[in-house]
């Protein structure tokens, strides 16, 4: 089988590509480097397996073809990170709706198997815990750059469902729940990177808000297993699934369980909203995911404990600190000359 992720140098895309030549596929990898890497694929680039294209989805000739070579599009290439959200909201609209519709359109011309990747988000301010697939989505105002995201996203969903229903294009949409692991970046405002970071510098954690926020996190490999079970299985074609953890914590509590687990002895920092972000910026209380869809159709709920969690990603971001402490200091042009 042969399976295109957009977004495959990204984060979640990496993972995915990692457990897919594990397993004997063939990947072809899309990725423009806006928020991927290629650093996240270079312990899998001499596998004769692998495929790499770095350009846009929005190449439309392009995403065509590998489209028409590939079994199966994981679509994950997205605009992500509430920080990059809130300061360019123009290309997070573009990049979510105008890509989205893109890869429909040509996975639906050989009818291809297609997995969108959604988001939480979507809920909005729904306060009804835990989330169930079928529930109201409650943004906020226009005026709050903050919902765009959310509202691209839904966009996506909509257009997934439209294609399925008129086209005939057998789709899967999952609304994945703060997704952690390594790899994962704090650069575009991601919690769990940045405190663990954060930890290891024996800096204060900053906490945006008043921490009592709540959130589930889930393992990367949980999130994986997931995500391929769905696409195995006939009776997801045409249905959204939640995917996450239903684990809860708030953040404050987060900072606290990477404080101790990194040693960190500094004070946590509360940092308001409106210094972080942006005057008027609205965040959701709760955020818990329903798993029962999911355990039905994919016979598995996410289970890796968050303190397990927490350990990886700390030992994750040791290894990288390790390594880059190890590596010679470059030798200046002008003592290498003699000078």
């Amino acid at each position: 089988m042969t399976v295109l992720i957009t977004g495959g140098a990204g984060f979640i895309g990496s993972h995915l590509a990692e457990v897919l030549l594990a397993r004997g596929e063939q990947v072809i990898v899309l990725d423009d480097l806006s928020t991927g890497s290629v650093a996240n694929l270079r312990h899998l680039r001499e596998s004769a397996r692998l495929r790499c294209v770095f350009d846009t989805i929005m190449n439309r000739s392009l995403l065509a073809e590998l489209v028409d070579e590939a079994d199966v599009v994981l679509h994950l290439a997205a605009a992500v990170g509430v920080r990059l959200i809130v300061e360019d909201p123009v290309h997070t609209i573009e990049t979510n709706v105008k890509g989205t519709e893109l890869v429909l359109e040509a996975a639906a011309r050989k009818k291809k198997l297609t997995f969108i990747t959604s988001t939480s988000e979507v809920y909005g301010k729904n306060e009804k815990v835990p989330f169930r697939e079928d529930a109201d989505l409650i943004l906020g105002a226009t005026v709050r750059a903050r919902w765009s995201y959310a509202a691209s996203k839904a966009i996506d969903e909509f257009l997934a469902q439209a294609y399925w229903k008129q086209k005939n294009l057998p789709v899967i949409i999952a609304r994945l729940f703060n997704t952690v692991g390594p790899r994962q970046t704090g650069r575009y405002g991601m919690v769990l990177p940045t405190f663990v970071n954060q930890g290891l510098d024996n800096v204060p954690l900053t906490v945006f808000g008043t921490g009592k926020q709540r959130r589930c996190f889930c393992y990367i490999s949980d999130a994986i297993e997931a995500i391929l079970r769905l696409v195995a299985t006939d009776r997801a074609v045409g249905e959204v699934v939640n995917i996450g953890s239903d684990e809860e914590i708030t953040i404050e509590d987060l900072a606290h369980l990477v404080k101790e687990r990194t040693g960190n002895k500094q004070p946590i920092r509360h940092v308001p909203y409106e210094e972080a972000y942006a005057a008027g910026f609205e965040d959701m209380h709760r955020r818990v995911p329903s798993l029962e869809k999911l355990a039905r159709l994919a016979g598995f709920r996410p289970s890796t404990p968050l303190a397990q969690i927490v350990d990886r990603v700390v030992r994750h971001f040791q290894d990288q600190r390790e390594l880059v402490a190890s590596r010679p200091e470059p030798v200046r042009l002008m003592e290498a000359a003699g000078s």
